[in-house]
């Protein structure tokens, strides 16, 4: 059995919203799954997992998560060759080319750990609809196979 460790940062509730989605996702399909908010995280915790997701929101003109600074900066600094990895997270399209920049990022930050990238990025915006759930649904799918994969 797979295990997933998914972090997020969120303010409105949104990218916890999108994390849920995805730690019930991925549970439905047999992993194993920790759900963790940013800043009660360590990149080191992906060490114990086989499938690392991060769930960042974007703030204002292309900002990081200001809880995530520091969790960014030490995930560049791990080797996380073998892992599997994806990055979801919501924003706001008013922000035009800003639009979920920190998922983008990330999904960089995860690249250069060594890992391999799982699924393409999904950029919801605002609050998770119908249509986004499905995306996180085959995001989580998506993981799940690429790490049974990986493990064979």
């Amino acid at each position: 059995m797979a295990k997933a460790l998914v972090v997020y940062a969120t303010i409105t509730g949104n990218n916890e919203d999108v994390a849920d989605i995805i730690t019930d996702a991925l549970e439905d399909l047999g992993a194993e799954v920790d759900e963790v908010e940013m800043t009660m995280a360590d990149p080191a915790d992906f060490e114990d997992a086989d499938i690392c997701v991060i769930c960042p929101y974007t703030y204002d003109e292309g900002a990081l998560p200001e809880e995530g600074l520091d969790f960014y900066e030490d995930l560049q600094e791990e080797q996380l060759a073998g892992k599997v990895y994806g990055v979801a997270g919501s924003g706001d399209t008013f922000y035009g080319d800003d639009f979920c920049v920190a998922v983008d990022k990330f999904g960089d930050a995860l690249a250069k750990t060594g890992a391999t990238k799982g699924a393409e990025n999904v950029k919801v915006n605002l609050a998770p609809d119908e249509e986004d759930i499905q995306k996180l649904d085959a995001f989580a799918k998506q993981l799940v196979e690429k790490a049974a994969k990986l493990n064979d």
